[in-house]
């Protein structure tokens, strides 16, 4: 007998239908003779109306009761997914994060799992019940609730798959698997049947929104392979996993891209040591997370700083730089919120070359400017406007073939 851990997003379990679509998929599952957890996300867009209810509530509401809050998302779909399988005779029980031993940190809105103490899990499989687990959320050790930020709910799934020694999870959404491209960006794009961890963190962290990436992290830690695939149809999906196939990795694999990036430049910083470290510390403590950092060559003992944020902390970061800036004696300190980047990711890039030629020159062909550059040993990922984004995309979709070699 096996076991199964299965995760269903929001837009899986948005409504009535969909719950007994999803109730059905698990009783298919369980008929095989396999155990089956099931992790779920909040019914559509519930978390994002609960945020703007508390936000109606406060202008600043308390992130312990946020986080409480918050969970109640989860809980409502797992309580009636269970409904769901009752009603077709099958025997399930619902669980909150607490109660399925999900053990995290205090960092209230971004908590971190711990560890997963799982015996409630496992007492129920040995009853013969499927387990229906509440994402996105776990427990303190002061038995305070907490949530574990967007995406958590797959970040829970892989984790009790994890601790139960699962065989695979299985994250079923609204999409089919994994592509080369965004399928809304390029309707040529092709789903690829496996990919590597370490391809797919890579475009989890530079734009595909199909699965968190510390999701993937915990994947390839604990060796656990992770099907991506839709809840609607009955396609293949796309496997995540460690030994993907020789011919896969000799090429780019896909396009990601994101439309969320901000640009700061302190310009004229006297260039000695610790300044650096007197920013990005200051950052860190502000709880903004910084993306591309560029130092240019100093010249007369001045250089400029520039690096990426998320543009919703835009502000934030910007209220924390400037401060800073005026006290180092820099000339000044400017923002940019219209930027977006571009990726090329796969394996095949390392130690091989002209991928960097082949994507520069096909920007320059489209009349795209590069603002940015930062690349790791399977990827390369340029800043550029915001409005060239898609059109970016589409013309390194094309200038890497990815539209009929996959």
């Amino acid at each position: 007998m096996a076991l199964v851990v299965q995760k269903y997003g929001g837009s899986s379990v948005a409504d009535a239908e969909k719950i007994k679509n999803v109730a059905r998929r698990i009783a298919a599952t369980k008929e095989k003779g396999n155990q089956v957890v099931v992790v779920v996300s909040a019914m559509g867009d519930t978390t994002d109306d609960l945020i703007k209810v508390a936000y109606q509530i406060s202008g600043k509401p308390d992130s312990r009761e946020l986080d409480v809050l918050l969970s109640t998302g989860e809980i409502v779909s797992s309580t009636l997914l269970a409904m769901a399988l009752h009603s077709i005779g099958y025997p399930a029980i619902s669980l909150t994060g607490a109660q399925a031993g999900i053990k995290t940190d205090a960092t209230y809105s971004q908590a971190r799992i711990l560890k997963v103490e799982a015996r409630r899990v496992v007492k129920e499989l040995e009853q013969g019940n499927i387990v229906i687990v509440a994402g996105f959320q776990g427990i303190t050790e002061e038995m305070d609730v907490t949530t574990l930020g967007r995406g958590g709910s797959d970040t829970t799934a892989v984790a009790l798959a994890a601790s139960l020694g699962a065989k695979i999870c299985e994250r079923y959404t609204d999409v089919e698997g994994i592509y080369t491209a965004d399928p809304r960006v390029v309707p040529e794009a092709q789903r690829l049947a496996e990919i590597s961890y370490e391809e797919m963190l890579e475009l989890a962290s530079y734009g595909s929104k199909v699965i968190h990436p510390r999701a993937v992290e915990l994947g390839e830690l604990y060796n656990i392979p992770i099907l991506v695939a839709s809840s609607f149809t009955e396609n293949q999906g796309t496997l995540i996993h460690r030994e993907v196939s020789m011919e896969v990795r000799n090429k780019v694999r896909s396009i990601a891209h994101d439309m969320d990036v901000a640009k700061i430049m302190v310009v004229g910083v006297p260039d000695r040591p610790g300044i650096a470290a007197a920013i990005f510390e200051a950052l860190a403590a502000a709880n903004v997370s910084v993306d591309t950092i560029v130092q240019n060559a100093s010249i007369d003992n001045i250089t400029d700083l520039t690096f990426t944020v998320a543009q919703s902390q835009l502000d934030k970061a910007m209220a924390v730089v400037e401060p800073i800036a005026r006290s180092i004696g820099a000339r000044q300190c400017i923002s940019d919120a219209r930027l977006g980047k571009v990726s090329i990711i796969g394996t095949g890039m390392q130690n091989t070359p002209g991928f960097a030629a082949r994507m520069f020159g096909a920007l320059s062909e489209q009349g795209i400017n590069i603002q940015l550059i930062t690349t790791s040993e399977i990827r390369i990922t340029c800043i550029i406007e915001e409005s060239q984004v898609k059109d970016a995309v589409r013309v390194l979709h094309r200038a890497f073939r990815l539209d009929t070699e996959i």
